[in-house]
């Protein structure tokens, strides 16, 4: 059995069994806790017994371990608040409520390593043990190695080397991005939307420049996002355009612990490189971002780029 595969099987035992005790005896969960039994905390109870099952279920049937994790630390959460408001009540035994808080922070806690260790499989490839079959290229990817992304657009490269050099241009493109303004020839000033809508910035510096051809960069001394990477632009073959590729690496804010929180957002940089690449497509071959009537609406609705995204 494939390491994700065990860590799904292992969470999943342990949901459906959680689950069931809620759903089956939660006069005797409650009891545990150090909160009477009343018809209100019952109901509660058992809604919470409906998601530990579904995600123990989940987790035994589907096997995609990162899915559902992420979905029991989502759980955790919610179960986290309700803990905490009880303890507020008059009638509840505050010893044993704040022992069980304490049971679920080491539940959260697990359940965090146990996402990040699942994404990690996901991304190296761990979770096939023999052969390649079914493996990406993104899975075959070693732990914590630069981001590639590539696309191809239908204009002359230094077009395009040009639209990106005026990096003023970025952001209307980069979706995070709030804005860069120039320092001088070779340094910047960025400002970009962090997960949770707080703003970060940073200055950077190109470190070396080929015109038409190539720029690198990287984040200069106290940046509160460490990051470098480069961008090329080479002429497509059957004179299909430019093809554009990027590596960036990259150093999420809170290590591990904010790229899996950043991933739980959908704010991975893979995400956000893929979707900066397609909407730069779209700005040079068309002029303007296609934006779909359920997003003017104010609803999100994924759309298909006009053509794919490349993994480098």
């Amino acid at each position: 059995m494939a390491k994700a595969q065990r860590i799904a099987m292992a969470l999943g035992a342990v949901s459906t069994g959680i689950g069931t005790w809620y759903a089956a005896t939660p006069r005797h969960f409650l009891s545990v806790i150090g909160a009477p039994a009343t018809e209100r905390r019952i109901a509660v109870t058992r809604l919470v017994a409906v998601q530990e099952l579904s995600v123990g279920l989940g987790l035994l049937a589907d096997g995609r371990a990162t899915r559902w994790v992420a979905m029991r630390v989502v759980g955790d959460v919610l179960h986290g608040a309700m803990l905490a408001l009880a303890v507020r009540a008059p009638d509840t035994d505050r010893g044993r409520m704040r022992l069980a808080l304490a049971a679920l922070i080491g539940i959260t806690a697990t359940d965090l390593a146990a996402l990040l260790a699942a994404r990690q499989i996901e991304r190296t490839g761990a979770d096939v043990e023999s052969g390649n079959d079914g493996t990406t290229p993104e899975a075959l990817a070693v732990e914590r190695a630069p981001v590639h992304r590539s696309v191809t657009i239908r204009r002359e490269p230094a077009e395009v080397y040009a639209f990106w050099r005026e990096l003023e241009n970025l952001p209307t493109f980069m979706k995070h991005l709030e804005s860069v303004e120039l320092i001088d020839e070779r340094r910047s000033r960025w400002r970009a939307k962090a997960p949770g809508g707080a703003s970060i910035e940073w200055e950077a510096e190109i470190t070396d420049e080929r015109p038409g051809e190539r720029i690198a960069w990287t984040s200069r001394e106290g940046a509160q996002v460490w990051n470098s990477g480069e961008v090329t632009f080479e002429r497509a073959a059957g004179d299909r355009g430019t093809q554009v590729r990027v590596r960036l690496d990259y150093e999420p804010p809170g290590g591990r612990l904010g790229a899996g929180v950043a991933r739980l957002l959908g704010e991975a940089p893979s995400n956000q490189i893929a979707g900066d690449l397609r909407r730069l497509k779209q700005v040079l071959e068309t002029g303007e971002v296609a934006i779909s009537d359920a997003v003017a609406e104010g609803r999100s609705r994924m759309q298909r780029p006009a053509q794919p995204i490349e993994i480098a």
